[in-house]
């Protein structure tokens, strides 16, 4: 590509990011009990109520990084705010030893518990962001007790305060997500970010993830990364569960890996750098639907009925991740073919998700690439997270490639 189509990218991107910010800041903030409503339909009409305690931690992380990245503005800063006192407010089980909840009323009544860490990941990456652009220690405080909960959690350090515990029977069966280490990787990025004071505490725990996505997730004799495996790495190829491959998951945690393989560089980092890249050019291979184009949702690495009914539909935050990743290892290296796969994710993202009326992305297509009826544009999973991440990495990034060329 030469410089003019990567100048003209940049300003579709900066397009996009404006639409995309306006959106949200026009539709989703509750100005009477603060946080944000993220179940929007394609106009931005709120048809749910119930607020995601994902979005409220989601929310307020980017709007404190697009301060940290183009510099503060009030309204970035009120809008990160409100969530942050939404969650501090009504979104902590201070009876389940400060676990957060994954779903509340619009006004904070508790709904819904979850065993996994993910609220308090996002909780804490949005209290370390907005401290890393404040400078207000008390959300560093909250962000660092929340990241130590999780790495407890997540290595058997404690047990679950909820008491819900595992999800399968565990005397029949014990397995690893690949969910857990590639998102406290991500987390631990912005933590170290953040709270550099702090790097030697954060370095290790990264090395830790990496080591365990390695050993136990990439396999090099099925040519994939698999979501889930046993304890020891067992692969469990005659159930479901075990042969389950989410192309999107494996190409944002190959971005994960070569953020923090550049973070260290050397021998190590290239090494790191490199099989990165091999997971995802096996999620881009695998999962790539060469009928009508886009990233299938999930597969099965034995070429079985995948067993999720959403196998086959086309949605927004795979192909976030595949344009970061896709730029990233152009960026980092050079080769024509990833910014071949970053072009042809660029177009089909312009042709099915972008909505350049209302703005914003639709999050849930067909296999055929139509949106599902009626289109929405937030859910309790979709709300301002992934595609503005994604924007404004890729505004920074090629950025740096166009100052590359000149």
């Amino acid at each position: 590509m030469d410089k003019g189509s990567l100048v003209a990218t940049r300003e579709w991107v900066k397009k996009e990011l404006d639409a995309c910010v306006n959106f949200w800041l026009k539709n989703g903030l509750d100005k009477k009990h603060g946080g944000v409503y993220t179940c929007l339909d394609r106009t931005g009409r709120i048809y749910s109520t119930d607020k995601s305690v994902w979005m409220q931690g989601r929310c307020a992380w980017t709007f404190s990084y697009l301060c940290s990245v183009y510099g503060n503005k009030p309204e970035w800063l009120e809008a990160a705010k409100s969530c942050l006192d939404f969650l501090e407010n009504h979104c902590i089980n201070h009876k389940a030893g400060g676990r957060l909840y994954f779903q509340v009323t619009e006004d904070g009544k508790p709904l819904r518990q979850r065993r996994y860490c993910f609220s308090e990941g996002f909780y804490a990456i949005a209290n370390a962001e907005y401290y890393g652009v404040t400078g207000d220690k008390v959300h560093l405080e909250r962000a660092r007790k929340a990241y130590k909960m999780i790495y407890q959690l997540n290595n058997g350090l404690i047990a679950d305060p909820t008491g819900m515990g595992p999800k399968v029977e565990p005397e029949t069966r014990q397995g690893r997500g690949l969910g857990e280490p590639m998102i406290f990787l991500n987390i631990t990025s912005v933590m170290r970010r953040t709270d550099p004071d702090n790097a030697a505490e954060y370095n290790k725990h990264a090395a830790e993830c990496v080591e365990t996505i390695f050993k136990y997730h990439m396999r090099e004799d099925l040519k994939c990364t698999l979501e889930t495996v046993g304890k020891n790495g067992e692969f469990w190829k005659d159930v479901t569960a075990g042969r389950v491959v989410n192309p999107g998951h494996d190409i944002e945690c190959s971005w994960f890996l070569m953020e923090y393989a550049n973070y260290i560089g050397g021998d190590e980092g290239k090494s790191i750098h490199d099989k990165a890249i091999t997971i995802f050019d096996w999620a881009a291979k695998g999962g790539w639907d060469n009928e009508y184009q886009g990233l299938l949702y999930f597969t099965d690495c034995l070429g079985n009925p995948p067993e999720a009914y959403e196998h086959d539909m086309k949605l927004w935050w795979p192909h976030n991740e595949m344009l970061i990743a896709s730029l990233m290892i152009y960026r980092d290296t050079g080769r024509q073919e990833y910014l071949d796969w970053f072009n042809k994710v660029v177009d089909y993202c312009k042709q099915y998700f972008c909505d350049p009326e209302y703005g914003e992305w639709y999050g849930y297509l067909r296999r055929d690439g139509k949106p599902t009826m009626p289109s929405t544009k937030g859910s309790t999973f979709k709300g301002p997270f992934h595609v503005p991440r994604c924007l404004i990495m890729l505004d920074t990034m090629l950025g740096q490639v166009v100052e590359a060329k000149d």
